[in-house]
């Protein structure tokens, strides 16, 4: 339920004398609708309150500002003046350490908050032995010289490599075979052939087949008539 006029003039004219600046409808109803005011009542006590004296206003094209009366307000002299003055630098000082006491507060609740608890601490630290444990049942293994890879695991690997390597050295072998054939009383230099081809060798770039057979368990290399 809407307040009564007088009352909602008296809560108009309060928020006016409050604001001292000028304001027009729109501003004092929507500072208003916390008092369940609507813009029509609002624009209603306004022109009241200046027919009435109350308050001032100005028009401006067909807006009008009100504002509140400036001779009901004290007007402080220079030494008055002065005086806020220095008061509003002390409580401006006591506002930033207030602030600054905020801050390091918050600061400080933020560090709690990011520390572990007691019941996390205990949980890290267990997993953390564990680990532990396990690194060093891993170490005495490879102290006592046993291997911590599966047999099959290293045969797989092992066939796969002895494989690669035979495929390369069968490829090696039928490449020099077409080679032999095709620069066989060739009419120019083979050297100038082939890098115009641009063919490379092994050796070429820096690469051995021995080298790379040579970790291959002796059972599985095949001989080179193979």
């Amino acid at each position: 339920m809407a307040p009564k006029t007088d009352n909602t003039e008296a809560i108009v004219l309060n928020f006016v004398n409050e604001q001292n600046r000028p304001l027009n409808t729109q501003n004092a109803a929507d500072a208003l609708q916390k008092f369940s005011l609507k813009k029509t009542a609002v624009q209603k006590a306004l022109d009241s309150l200046a027919d009435a004296g109350k308050i001032t206003f100005k028009e401006y094209g067909k807006q009008k500002l009100y504002i509140a009366r400036q001779d009901q307000f004290e007007i402080p002299n220079t030494e008055e003046l002065a005086l806020m003055k220095e008061e509003n630098a002390k409580l401006q000082e006591q506002v930033q350490e207030k602030r600054k006491a905020i801050s390091e507060v918050e600061s400080e609740v933020k560090c709690l908050q990011s520390n572990l608890t007691l019941e996390e601490i205990q949980e890290k630290d267990a997993k953390l032995r564990k680990e532990v444990r396990e690194m060093e049942e891993k170490l005495l293994k490879l102290r006592e010289g046993v291997t911590l890879v599966r047999p099959e695991d290293k045969k797989a690997v092992e066939d796969m490599y002895s494989d690669k390597i035979n495929q390369w050295r069968k490829r090696k072998r039928m490449f020099r075979d077409v080679w032999d054939t095709v620069t066989e009383n060739f009419p120019r230099d083979i050297k100038e052939f082939k890098e115009e081809l641009g063919v490379e060798y092994d050796e070429d770039v820096g690469l051995s087949l021995q080298a790379y057979s040579d970790p291959i368990p002796h059972g599985k290399k095949r001989g080179r008539g193979q």
